[in-house]
Parts: C-alpha cells; sequence; structure tokens
C-alpha cells in the first residue's frame, strides 16, 4: 500500500491543482479567481488577433494567450492574459511553459485582482527584467504602458484603444 504524503510547501500544492486551474502564485501566495467577464475576453480576443496578424507578416516572436504559466521563480508562477516571447528567447518556453522572463505581458484588469496586477505584478515583472508591460482597463479601454528602462519601468502617457510595443515595433489598436 503506498501512502501519499500532502503537500508541504505551497509551490507543491500549487503543482497539485488540475490543468488549466485560474490560478497564480504570487509572492508565495496562492491567488485564485474567477473565468473572466465577457468584456474581457473581449479584448482579449481583439488584441490576440492584432498581435497574431503582425506576427504572420514579421516572425519575430510567438504570442501566448492565458491561461499560460510563466515561471519566474518558485515564489511567482504567473498567468498572464497575454505573453509574447521573442525568437532569441523562445528556448525558454517548455511543454508546461515559459521558464524565465517574458519579452512583453499584457494584462487585462479584473475587478478582483486589479490591485494585484498593478501593485505585486507589476513589482515583479519590473525586478525580473520585463521589457514591456501593458495594462488594459476593459472599462473604459485606458492603457497604461511600462517600459523598462534599465532596471526600473517608466511609465509612458496613457492612450486609449491603443498602445504602441518598441519591441514588435508597433501600435496595436483594439
Amino acid at each position: 500500500m503506498q501512502i501519499l504524503q500532502p503537500p508541504r510547501t505551497i509551490l507543491e500544492v500549487w503543482e497539485s491543482l488540475p490543468e488549466g486551474t485560474l490560478c497564480q502564485l504570487i509572492n508565495n501566495n496562492l491567488i485564485m479567481s474567477p473565468a473572466p467577464k465577457s468584456i474581457h475576453q473581449s479584448i482579449l480576443g481583439k488584441i490576440f488577433f492584432e498581435i497574431s496578424k503582425l506576427l504572420e507578416d514579421n516572425k519575430i516572436g510567438e504570442l501566448y494567450i492565458a491561461p499560460f504559466d510563466v515561471y519566474l521563480s518558485k515564489r511567482n508562477i504567473f498567468q498572464p492574459d497575454l505573453v509574447f516571447v521573442a525568437n532569441e528567447n523562445l528556448h525558454l518556453v517548455e511543454e508546461k511553459g515559459l521558464i524565465g522572463t517574458p519579452d512583453i505581458v499584457i494584462e487585462i484588469l479584473s475587478p478582483s485582482i486589479s490591485h494585484i496586477d498593478l501593485g505585486e505584478k507589476r513589482d515583479v515583472y519590473e525586478n525580473y527584467g520585463v521589457k514591456e508591460y501593458f495594462i488594459v482597463d476593459p472599462n473604459n479601454k485606458k492603457v497604461t504602458s511600462l517600459i523598462l528602462e534599465g532596471k526600473e519601468f517608466k511609465e509612458l502617457e496613457e492612450t486609449i484603444g491603443n498602445f504602441y510595443s518598441p519591441s514588435l515595433g508597433a501600435t496595436i489598436t483594439f
């Protein structure tokens, strides 16, 4: 008879969750959320479509849509809405997700966890060197653009319904 050991760490609990569970490990805390609202999904689809069209003609990397695990550390495993990985970093993509830092992260705010996207996750993305972090408010399509300069994010002027990505070399309109 085999005796199963219960998980002893938060990471072990996270690893035991069923595939597709909307759960992130943020600063060693499990953060679960319900499925996103329809407006969130609509904007996510539009942004994904626009970037995908761009990447068809300009094969500079790969785009991944949530749920897709980004392993920044044993304490921080995120599921951003959209993740772009440039060709030179595609070696970081494994079957289970991205093991390392993405080039671009796009988060569409959800009421239940928006404070996390704007606070803790922003700080972790900055500390791990995400080059571009775009935060979209689905209610008014306001975009906060954060571009890494040195080791800190520089916030650009807010835009409505679009954002410019230096890594993609294009303005994405949704």
